[in-house]
């Protein structure tokens, strides 16, 4: 399965969650009203802003749904090379 590395930067974030309503098996709000990185639906040690995630393209396409429905463009997905998937640059 591809791995891809999914980050927030929390300074972008402003917790308008539509990520969370998309893919919210990767994606929740923590107590300040930013997003974090879940790692399919699993309570991690602790929240996190990155994570690497193993996927299907199915789940890759979804999680980049959810990054492009970021109105402040918070969510940077990146393949295993490091190459930036989303936003495009």
């Amino acid at each position: 399965m591809p791995r891809i590395r999914v980050m927030v930067d929390p300074d972008l974030c402003i917790g308008a969650a539509s990520c969370v309503t998309i893919a919210p098996e990767t994606f929740q709000l923590n107590e300040e009203n930013k997003a974090w990185v879940f790692d399919h639906g699993q309570e991690p040690e602790g929240h996190t802003y990155e994570r690497w995630l193993e996927v299907t393209d199915d789940e890759k396409e979804n999680i980049i749904l959810a990054a492009q429905s970021c109105p402040t463009l918070a969510i940077f997905i990146f393949d295993e090379a490091g190459t930036q998937l989303f936003p495009e640059t």
